[in-house]
């Protein structure tokens, strides 16, 4: 894989997707920041991400890219192969946070949380990985969360959100290890980004309100995440670290966390799992497992 790498990133408007544009631009990395609308409801986010890229000569292209929509997402993945004539590092960032106590979370604010955090995902790598199985070389990145480990009350519906993105991106590091691409998983804690001003809240208030004191929880909750004044510029450096380790030699999961949360302990007893698992199955050696490391803090 080239040292300088070609990047698409989801969800680039705010967050931390605009400062992993930024952050990988500098290092001379060429980014396509993807975002909904950059015409329309991200103009003001995609003109600010294009006059910064001209200002300081930054290989950043802003493209349209909705990954609730298959047709969109294979359009942003073409446009991108076209002009760049690959793609190395594919960064699944977009999504977004729902609180409230689980009644109150109708079906179909759960299956739009499914549909952009998890499925959105799972279009984005049927999209590139045709790409990069050619190549045979890339990165597929996993934006998870702390919370794709541990679960809070109130949170049950984006836990689930992140736990099945964990699931699937270690599948695809099964499955894709010997063809030289690798899947890896950043987990975050709380940090100081633009998803608290985004959230949405459970829509039955109704059944919400026959909790009594237990109603409070997602107040309390998020008021503690908010108030973190922890730097987000930590995760965006990590992800630089992770995409510019060689090839062969990333880990699964990274946590990246302002505080100790016991998650690595959970990776570490799931790491030793997996690794009974594949092998009573007899597929460490197709997997290619047990040679990578799987746990670890950058």
């Amino acid at each position: 894989m080239n040292s300088k790498q070609v990047v698409l990133i989801t969800g680039s408007s705010t967050g931390f997707g605009r400062l992993f544009t930024e952050t990988l631009a500098r290092k001379g990395h060429t980014v396509f920041a993807t975002m909904r609308d950059p015409g329309g409801r991200n103009a003001t986010n995609a003109s600010e991400i294009r006059a910064l890229a001209e200002k300081d000569s930054l290989p950043i292209h802003v493209l349209d890219l909705d990954v609730t929509d298959d047709t969109s997402v294979e359009r942003s993945v073409n446009a991108a192969i076209a002009q760049a004539g690959r793609i190395d590092v594919a960064i699944n960032n977009a999504g977004y946070y729902l609180t409230g106590l689980e009644e109150g979370v109708t079906t179909e604010q759960a299956r739009r949380l499914m549909d952009a955090n998890f499925l959105g995902p799972v279009r984005v790598n049927r999209a590139v990985l045709p790409h990069m199985r050619r190549q045979r070389s890339g990165v597929l990145m996993h934006i998870s969360s702390v919370a794709g480990r541990v679960v809070l009350p109130s949170v049950g519906f984006y836990c689930a959100s992140k736990f099945a993105l964990e699931a699937l991106a270690e599948a695809y590091s099964y499955e894709l290890a010997a063809q030289g691409i690798e899947s890896v998983i950043v987990e975050p804690g709380a940090y100081q980004t633009a998803v608290f001003g985004n959230m949405v809240t459970a829509a039955d208030q109704a059944r919400t309100d026959t909790y009594g004191a237990v109603k409070e929880i997602p107040a309390k909750i998020n008021a503690a995440l908010s108030s973190t004044t922890a730097d987000a510029q930590e995760v965006a450096d990590a992800v630089l670290r992770i995409i510019e380790t060689p090839a062969g030699e990333k880990q699964l999961r990274y946590v990246v966390s302002p505080r100790s949360n016991g998650v690595d302990q959970i990776n570490a007893v799931s790491k030793q799992v997996q690794t009974n698992l594949l092998e009573a199955f007899g597929l460490a050696a197709d997997t290619k497992f047990l040679n990578r490391k799987a746990v670890g803090s950058v």
